[in-house]
């Protein structure tokens, strides 16, 4: 179980944080989505738990014990992705990741293995200077695995990629929790949050705002809708009515006593929705 309590960090120490007294808890083998635009503190918290950045108020236990007092085992234990590839150019990507695997002293995965997970085989030996963005970001995730972590940090793990290979990641990310792995995702893309997240919470001006399984806040702070296509003059129009409001029930019901109603489907709000509704602001 990881524990984070009262979490701040001010980058210039004049009264201004960008992680303003954070605090969760994660349930060993879930993914924990960590939801908020650009600049809303999600890498800074991040590099808060893994030790790039010193603590400055608050506490990181992983399994009761604080972060400053795992020692060089902790390591061994997570993987790490970054949103910005920073990979070994002059290096070839298995290279890159038989480099890193030689970092850990317990069993790492096969290379090859791993970049063909990733599709990066035919990029196999190939400098790592020459793979696009896309391909910079598989190899990165791809890395954040070598070590068989038992706790991953992937911040947009699929920024940046198609809608094929994101997906294709996706799949792996679900497939490490099936093996028990624990996961942080930092992400602004809401749909992919909602994809694979247990629970999420929603950081905004370095304050988380809201937080619980995607399902319980669509439940609390969404309105539910239907979106209904009827045939009027002979011409097929669409409507979105919100049956907890009075008068739009009544059109509802008006539209269906009629047999004009052609097709009716439900719609639930999205993460994207809530967020703004809580925030005021966009993901933008």
């Amino acid at each position: 179980m990881i524990e984070v309590r009262g979490l701040t960090h001010d980058y210039e120490r004049r009264g201004n944080p960008s992680v303003k007294e954070v605090g969760f808890t994660i349930e060993d083998g879930t993914i924990f989505g960590f939801l908020g635009p650009s600049g809303a503190g999600k890498s800074t918290t991040q590099a808060l738990m893994t030790g790039l950045l010193a603590i400055q108020q608050g506490s990181v236990t992983y399994d009761g014990l604080p972060l400053q007092e795992q020692g060089r085992r902790f390591y061994n234990r997570v993987g790490l992705s970054f949103e910005h590839p920073n990979v070994f150019g002059k290096l070839t990507g298995h290279e890159n990741l038989r480099y890193h695997a030689g970092l850990y002293s317990v069993p790492t995965e096969d290379p090859g293995r791993l970049l063909e997970m990733v599709g990066l085989t035919d990029a196999a030996h190939r400098r790592a200077s020459a793979y696009s963005k896309g391909m910079k970001q598989r190899l990165v995730f791809a890395r954040s695995l070598v070590n068989r972590p038992s706790i991953l940090f992937l911040d947009e793990p699929t920024s940046g990629l198609d809608p094929t290979t994101a997906e294709r990641v996706k799949e792996i990310i679900r497939a490490k929790r099936a093996e028990g792995c624990t996961i942080f995702l930092t992400t602004h893309n809401m749909q992919t949050a909602d994809e694979l997240c247990d629970v999420v919470a929603f950081l905004n001006d370095g304050r988380i705002v809201a937080m619980d399984a995607p399902r319980e806040l669509k439940l609390q702070y969404g309105e539910r809708s239907v979106a209904v296509e009827h045939r009027t003059n002979g011409a097929v129009a669409r409507e979105v009515l919100f049956p907890e409001k009075g008068e739009d029930a009544a059109r509802l019901k008006a539209l269906i006593d009629s047999g004009a109603v052609e097709t009716i489907h439900s719609r639930e709000a999205t993460l994207e929705q809530i967020f703004i509704r809580l925030t005021g602001r966009g993901l933008a």
